[in-house]
């Protein structure tokens, strides 16, 4: 009787790595090494490591296994459990307090574009009817964010779907397809069309560049950043969520004033020369010739959810003190390991 258990136990395990592939895969879900899954297995909890790619749950070993009672009494006694564990993901917490067998979060840009909004939980009332799920404002990753959710486990208990503030979507079920099966229903719900953006101007960004720390970017639609008046005002009013300020230092006012065009040769080079990207005013973008894969998926992301922010929308930015709680240790170890990942397949 053990061959077949043992094969069961294989099974469900290929099939969150295929399901954390096809997520990871999909640019509208996952950027760089945001997010992540995991499963529960006989007394173990199996998740994503710390700084790994989605993307990469087939090919490589992104995964590691946790004593799940072990992670629990770290909650009991008020410990993070990722603080315990080696290459342990910065959500383990949250993993471990949720009671679901099957667990994936997503930084989803459609479900980021409602999330930042002040009246976010009201508006997702009607998109979500019907389905079990609940808002969690924004609280840190970590103790704080599993502390929340299981405070929303109460009422009511059998709660699928948690769509966090300012941060993105955490979905629940017993096995792979439910999940995949709520996802998709999710993303039909909440799919906003992004708004058509004026055309970015490669003759003058590559005229900027050449002979320059910069060139264009692989991915043409962070050009909208640069291009499109709206996202250009969105952005100079603070940060939206985390992962902003973690892989694109946008903490920093600076970073998002774009650069009137033309752009003067006097001394630009060493004014701009340590960011890791410019935002030329109705040209375009331009991006550091050393830029990291994570920055550089990060800047799509943020360009896909600035398209599908109105701007009559009421924005919800981070605050001082949210931003400060991004703890500057995790902050460096999440952009150490996801950069070192080597981008194929053109991601």
């Amino acid at each position: 009787m053990k061959e077949p258990v043992v094969a069961a136990r294989n099974i469900e395990l290929l099939r969150l790595l295929s399901l954390t592939e096809r997520v990871g895969r999909d640019p509208l879900l996952t950027q760089a090494s945001t997010g992540n899954s995991s499963v529960k297995l006989d007394g173990a909890l199996w998740i994503k490591a710390s700084g790994k790619w989605m993307a990469d749950a087939i090919r490589d070993d992104i995964f590691i296994r946790l004593d799940l009672e072990e992670a629990r009494e770290c909650l009991r006694r008020r410990e993070d459990p990722a603080g315990r564990y080696r290459r342990a993901s910065l959500e383990t917490a949250m993993h471990a307090v949720l009671p679901h067998r099957m667990v994936v979060h997503v930084h989803c840009v459609n479900t980021i574009a409602w999330a930042v909004r002040l009246d976010g939980a009201f508006q997702l009332e009607n998109h979500l009817e019907g389905l079990r799920w609940h808002w969690i404002p924004y609280v840190p990753s970590g103790l704080p964010l599993s502390r929340e959710i299981a405070r929303a486990l109460t009422a009511p208990a059998d709660t699928e779907l948690f769509v966090l503030g300012n941060h993105g979507l955490v979905l629940c079920g017993e096995d792979a397809e439910a999940i995949e099966t709520l996802l998709a229903e999710v993303r039909q719900r909440l799919s906003i069309q992004p708004r058509n953006v004026p055309a970015a101007d490669y003759a003058a960004l590559w005229e900027i560049s050449m002979d320059s720390p910069w060139r264009l970017p692989d991915d043409d639609g962070v050009h909208a950043l640069g291009t499109d008046p709206i996202s250009r005002a969105i952005l100079r009013e603070g940060v939206l969520y985390p992962c902003q300020a973690i892989f694109s230092d946008s903490g920093a006012p600076e970073l998002f004033r774009p650069i009137c065009y033309p752009v003067s040769r006097d001394g630009w080079q060493r004014r701009y020369g340590n960011r890791p990207f410019l935002l030329i005013e109705g040209r375009g973008v331009l991006v550091s010739r050393s830029i990291a894969p994570s920055e550089l998926a990060m800047l799509s992301g943020l360009a896909e959810v600035v398209q599908r922010l109105s701007p009559a929308a009421p924005l919800r930015y981070l605050t001082e003190v949210e931003l400060g709680g991004i703890a500057p240790e995790a902050a460096y170890c999440y952009r150490e390991l996801s950069s070192s990942r080597q981008v194929s397949g053109g991601r």
